[in-house]
């Protein structure tokens, strides 16, 4: 689940672990600096009651000793008393001492777990006791005796049972002290084994915790930081083909597919760029070709049709001088007859292929015109219409059908006759392309700023190669083998002299074919709708082939 958090919920993750360590490592240092401060301060207590428990116990013994050895020594009953009284309050103010000790270290709260300690409950014990024994030692005056006269036992007798009780109590109290020490050096080596499984245990989950930490890093940051490197490096040396596979669920991820995108991006714009590139090559090719072809058919093409004026002249010219001939003499038959009709027909065959190069010169000569004509709205529906009325009645329309439902008016900035022969063009070689029931389908699009024509058909299809080449001038591969190669040159440069675009497309032989042509719907800023005026062609040998053809 962790990998598919964002970046900054796993740092937060991580440091809240190492948060979570660093206060276990610090809780158990702490608890065993305590346990440490606990037990030195019990020492400490413990030593100090020994010390002024030796000062006490000095005391009562002294006492002790005083009241067991005391007859003989002292004259009278009164110096004795006098005696244990002043033993006795030495007594009370040691033991005073230690009261004053004990309390500093129930102040300083060195007896907080300690109330089972035996110190307290001892020096009550000893103060009760030292109290009754004074009491008793000044509750009455002894009887005054001579020397030499018989001890009072009654008053030693009063105060033994309580000086025995003293020392007893000074004992228990002394083998108290050392019970607490050997409790204390217990305590205090439970908390050190018990901090000791603490502290060792908080570090070996620290060493691992942190070895995980360092891991799952690895794997969330490291990982995908390097594969961006590597994707990075790939689309810098120019390989847009490279994806980057990155798969945190994080901000790296989206970043790899924002990279991703990129890439797609540019590889398509250097794809357009290279069929840019490859575009403009060809039509730079394209359009030396034209030019040379203009050229020639600039110089040569007046040259060719001079003759095949004359060679059409002479077939007329012979044809009827045979015909004038074959009316003197009807009467002829057999082989004259046969020979005649031969002639007749070579002759049509001379003035037919003279008109057919006529056609071929006539297409070059148009190379060479660069003028511009005239423009204007022109809606496309209606000329797209006047072709199909006009296609109809040719030969290789029949059994086939072309379907056109114009979607409205759209009106175009472009020379109608021109474009009246590019739709005518590939019109007809849309039907030539297609056997018998099949179906042309043209439409017609206002679309970004553009007129888009579509011409598809269910015909025999192009390779690639053809589709490479079918621009270029007089390439052809024209199912009837009538075509010259400049038809679809001639409407490539029309389009393009509008300033559109035509293209072909075709999924492969006998797959179809559709064409695109694009024509701007308005005028360009630069166009003052004035055109250059056609030549006029009189008195020449192609105005005599015009006259001759409308005839």
């Amino acid at each position: 689940m962790a990998g598919q958090w964002r970046i900054r919920h796993k740092l937060m993750l991580g440091l809240g672990l190492v948060v979570g360590v660093m206060a276990i490592l610090l809780a158990g240092t702490i608890l065993g600096l305590l346990s440490y401060r606990n037990t030195t301060n019990l020492m400490e207590s413990r030593v100090n009651e020994l010390h002024v428990l030796e000062a006490f116990k000095g005391a009562v013994n002294d006492l002790a000793k005083g009241a067991a050895d005391g007859d003989g020594k002292r004259p009278d009953q009164r110096a004795e008393q006098m005696y244990l009284l002043s033993k006795t309050d030495l007594a009370v103010q040691k033991l005073a001492d230690c009261h004053a000790l004990v309390q500093d270290s129930l102040d300083r709260g060195r007896y907080v777990d300690a109330r089972k300690f035996w110190t307290p409950d001892a020096i009550d014990a000893l103060e009760k006791i030292l109290a009754k024994l004074r009491k008793i030692l000044t509750a009455e005056d002894p009887p005054k005796i001579t020397m030499g006269s018989a001890p009072n036992e009654s008053l030693r007798d009063k105060c033994r049972k309580e000086i025995d009780d003293l020392v007893q109590t000074t004992k228990y109290w002394e083998e108290g002290i050392y019970s607490e020490v050997a409790d204390t050096k217990n305590q205090a080596r439970a908390r050190y084994t018990q901090s000791f499984w603490v502290l060792g245990t908080t570090s070996i989950l620290s060493v691992l915790l942190m070895g995980g930490l360092l891991r799952f890093f690895y794997h969330w940051v490291f990982h995908p930081v390097r594969d961006l490197m590597q994707g990075v490096a790939c689309v810098a040396q120019g390989n847009f083909e490279h994806g980057i596979e990155v798969k945190s669920g994080d901000e790296m991820q989206e970043l790899a597919v924002a990279f991703n995108d990129m890439t797609g991006r540019l590889r398509e714009i250097y794809r357009s760029l290279a069929q840019q590139v490859n575009e403009r090559s060809r039509q730079l090719v394209r359009s030396e070709r034209l030019a040379s072809v203009g050229f020639l058919a600039a110089g040569v093409a007046h040259e060719i049709n001079n003759p095949l004026a004359s060679i059409a002249f002479c077939s007329e010219a012979l044809e009827a001088r045979l015909a004038e001939i074959l009316a003197q003499g009807r009467g002829m038959t057999g082989a004259g007859r046969t020979d005649s009709e031969v002639i007749f027909k070579y002759l049509k065959m001379i003035q037919e292929e003279a008109f057919r190069c006529k056609e071929i010169t006539q297409k070059l000569l148009e190379f060479s015109r660069g003028g511009e004509r005239r423009r204007e709205p022109t809606d496309l529906g209606e000329l797209i219409q006047s072709v199909l009325d006009v296609t109809k009645h040719l030969q290789n329309h029949k059994g086939k059908r072309i379907v056109f439902e114009p979607p409205g008016r759209v009106t175009a900035w472009v020379n109608s006759q021109e474009v009246k022969s590019v739709v005518l063009n590939l019109v007809v070689n849309a039907l030539d392309s297609m056997e018998e029931g099949g179906t042309l389908t043209i439409g017609l699009r206002p679309h970004d700023g553009m007129a888009e024509m579509t011409f598809l058909d269910t015909g025999c299809g192009m390779t690639a190669e053809i589709l490479e080449n079918i621009f270029e001038p007089f390439f052809t591969r024209s199912r009837t083998g009538k075509g010259t190669g400049l038809g679809l040159t001639l409407s490539h440069r029309i389009v393009t002299g509008h300033g559109g675009e035509i293209e072909a497309k075709s999924a492969g032989p006998n797959q179809g074919s559709t064409f695109t042509v694009r024509l701007p719907l308005r005028a360009p800023a630069e166009d003052h709708g004035s055109g250059a005026k056609e030549d006029a062609d009189v008195g020449t040998p192609e105005s005599l082939f015009r006259k001759r053809s409308a005839a």
